[in-house]
């Protein structure tokens, strides 16, 4: 019997295969292909966010989806998680300051609990 195995882990590009994006306001020239966070930290930038209660500045950590301290805002979408997204030429990325701010909620308390 023959079995055919994946490779465990895939080639990136060339690191000439670059892209240009914009982080908060600033053009940069990143590495292609690599996750947001990793393409934000090759260029230099180590202050992803700030956290909500006393404003420490936060920055990758796990690479891998698990501890959210790489939250950014991507092309208006905010608590996205740079480290599980690739970035692309063009996009707009912007640190995320304390808190994301949530949409107004219309609830009425007679539904609050089904009745």
């Amino acid at each position: 019997m023959t079995s055919t195995l994946l490779p465990l882990f895939k080639a990136l590009p060339a690191a000439d295969a670059s892209v240009d994006i914009w982080f908060n306001d600033q053009p940069l020239r990143v590495p292609g292909s690599r996750s947001v966070a990793a393409a934000l930290l090759a260029a230099g930038i180590a202050r992803f966010r700030a956290t909500p209660v006393s404003g420490a500045p936060r920055a990758p950590y796990c690479m891998m989806g698990a501890c959210f301290e790489c939250l950014v805002e991507i092309d208006g979408v905010p608590s996205r998680q740079s480290c599980m997204v690739t970035v692309r030429d063009g996009m707009r990325i912007r640190s995320q300051e304390g808190a994301r701010d949530l949409p107004p909620v219309a609830v009425s308390l007679e539904d609050a609990h089904g009745r």
